[in-house]
């Protein structure tokens, strides 16, 4: 299903690949989507004309279709009447560049990037619904972090899909990163057994993988409790980072999902994958504005390097022509 973990690939799908394409270059290319429907109507409301009520609607209904949310949305109109009261601006041209600003101070607050010093080993414990990219992108990070000199262990707690413990196994063997499994068995069991084996063997960051469920399938949210007070068992202060996947594609469910899994596990940080393949990428915004919970990477394709920690300038310059 993912093909970072496909045989079939070949290996020079990697920073060969991509080397001469800048990490710019790459989320522009992979926010197209979302661009588009933000400058499609955009090209033509900000070329000139009044500032009125209508221009407002309009954008209104652009920031929506984005994904935005109703409360992002309404923050950001607000931001910018403010603004033209307070700059005097007449033309319609320059609600563009008063826009951009607007989506920079609004997604700021959420770029804070993951410091995995604090520990060792440096507990990341994943959750999420199935679909939303979870063990994809925990390969993906223990190649980020062994691009840094780290050493890396992975769980493979997803004991309830053997395609998933499969995946990472493939990905453990060809990088020679060291992977905790059971064939069977409780999630819980296999982090707590990866954890102490990472102690043991000095390793610097344990990537656990956990079952993908929806949020309101209850029972399931207790299990990934337990998870967590499992794993605290064997590290008192671990889990050290809550990291919940995000699919860009869900638009404002993954909003709903923030705020689920963030009441049963108290979320440290966000990774919104698959923005590449939406036009929803403005539920970064909605999220940022209901439920601000740091958003650690973003993933804007399917490469190695097309997952990148979160910078707000830089995304919101990527949504404009």
């Amino acid at each position: 299903m993912f093909s970072f973990f496909s045989k079939s690939k070949p290996e020079a799908e990697t920073p060969a690949a991509e080397e001469n394409t800048s990490w710019g270059e790459r989320l522009k290319r992979g926010l197209s989507k979302t661009r588009d429907v933000l400058n499609t109507p955009v090209s033509e409301l900000f070329t000139g004309g009044k500032i009125d009520a209508a221009l407002y609607d309009e954008l209104e209904t652009i920031l929506l279709t984005a994904d935005m949310g109703i409360a992002a949305t309404q923050a950001l109109l607000d931001t910018l009447r403010q603004r033209v009261k307070r700059d005097a601006l007449t033309d319609a041209a320059q609600l563009k560049g008063a826009l951009k600003q607007a989506l920079v101070e609004l997604l700021t607050p959420l770029e804070k990037p993951l410091d995995t010093s604090t520990h060792k080993p440096f507990v990341i414990m994943m959750a999420g619904v199935n679909g939303a990219g979870k063990t994809t992108t925990i390969g993906k990070l223990a190649q980020h972090y062994q691009s840094q000199g780290k050493s890396v262990l992975l769980a493979a707690g997803d004991t309830f899909r053997a395609a998933a413990r499969e995946q990472l196994l493939a990905w453990g063997e060809r990088n020679n990163v060291t992977v905790i499994s059971q064939e069977s068995g409780d999630s819980a069991a296999v982090i707590f057994d990866a954890v102490n084996a990472a102690k043991a063997r000095g390793i610097d960051i344990v990537l656990a993988d956990t079952a993908g469920r929806l949020p309101t399938q209850l029972h399931l949210m207790e299990e990934i409790k337990k998870v967590k007070r499992v794993i605290s068992k064997a590290d008192p202060d671990a889990p050290h980072e809550v990291l919940l996947v995000l699919d860009a594609n869900t638009g404002q469910n993954a909003v709903m999902q923030v705020k689920a899994f963030d009441d049963a596990l108290g979320l440290t940080g966000l990774v919104v994958t698959k923005l590449d393949g939406t036009a929803k990428g403005g539920v970064i915004a909605a999220i940022a504005k209901t439920r601000p919970v740091p958003v650690r990477f973003i993933g804007v394709g399917e490469t190695l390097h097309d997952l990148r920690p979160f910078v707000a300038e830089e995304f919101v310059s990527a949504l404009f022509v």
